[in-house]
């Protein structure tokens, strides 16, 4: 049980939160409303246990990064709470889970389950090669909506319309705030030969890009409005997560980064479920998300 307890410590499972309220988004236009219940629980039990998967391995294939940076070594490997072996195990032991559920759902789903697995995965290594990092980790959250569609839809038909325009939000947003939160190691990063856009451009203009991204997600979040027939609640939803957004870019100053925790956890965990729902509001009382 300790050890069970240290793993969801470890995989920050509370952060869940952060692509799930976009899966379901995309789950409930699919379904046009309320999924079917053996559907919805295999889209929880898939969202959790790639997420997990996910972010064990980071934590895996990062030990000696973690042990080595005074900011990440009290993290359960360095720090000997858990073992490389074990973790490595519920790497496994999730990455099966997730391929059994996709499978579950459907066809498509279950083909489409190694690939993503793959890019979910193979995020940890890209800091190692390319400063792209951020965009591949937007990627791998941006994927969520997409998959929740195909796992009620069970084909590919509509997908980029309107729900890419969901997962382009969801990519640009989560690299906007990944480029905040590593600005906390940019100068470790830059001495030891690992990349990330704090690391290559430096604190201030790494601001400034993580802005620029997330002024692209309100604009993909408009765009969704729009091309999935959402109405005004949603729309007070997403003026809302604007604002939460600006907010966020105010809190971390190049100068300072005492409140990037704040600005990285809490704000962008209201933002997915205020978000989610808000579209459910609409498209139960302002007949939202008709036609699709």
């Amino acid at each position: 049980m300790s050890r069970i307890v240290q793993m969801l410590s470890m995989v920050k499972f509370g952060h869940s939160i952060f692509a799930l309220p976009f899966a379901l988004q995309a789950a409930w236009l699919a379904a046009d409303g309320m999924p079917e219940p053996l559907a919805f629980a295999l889209i929880l039990v898939a969202a959790v246990a790639a997420r997990t998967a996910a972010m064990a391995f980071n934590r895996y294939a990062d030990r000696d990064i973690d042990g080595d940076n005074p900011r990440t070594a009290g993290r359960e490997i360095p720090s000997g709470v858990l073992s490389a072996n074990f973790v490595l195990l519920v790497v496994v032991v999730s990455a099966v889970i997730f391929v059994g559920a996709a499978w579950a759902l459907n066809p498509l789903s279950g083909k489409l389950a190694l690939p993503v697995l793959a890019v979910l995965l193979g995020y940890s290594l890209v800091k190692r090669f390319s400063f792209l990092a951020h965009l591949v980790l937007g990627l791998s959250l941006a994927l969520a909506p997409l998959a929740a569609w195909i796992a009620i839809r069970g084909e590919l038909q509509g997908v980029l319309h309107p729900v890419g325009w969901l997962a382009l939000a969801v990519w640009t947003w989560v690299a906007g705030f990944d480029v905040i939160y590593s600005c906390q190691d940019a100068d470790y990063d830059r001495e030891h030969g690992l990349h990330s856009i704090p690391a290559r451009f430096g604190v201030s203009k790494a601001l400034l890009i993580s802005r620029g991204l997330h002024v692209g997600t309100v604009v993909c979040l408009v765009l969704f409005t729009c091309s999935a027939n959402l109405q005004w609640i949603y729309g007070v939803a997403v003026a809302a997560s604007a604002c939460l957004l600006a907010w966020e870019q105010s809190l971390v100053k190049a100068h300072d980064l005492s409140r990037v925790n704040l600005a990285f956890f809490t704000i962008n965990g209201c933002i997915g479920v205020m978000l989610f729902v808000g579209l459910i509001l609409d498209m139960n009382f302002a007949g939202g998300g008709a036609g699709l």
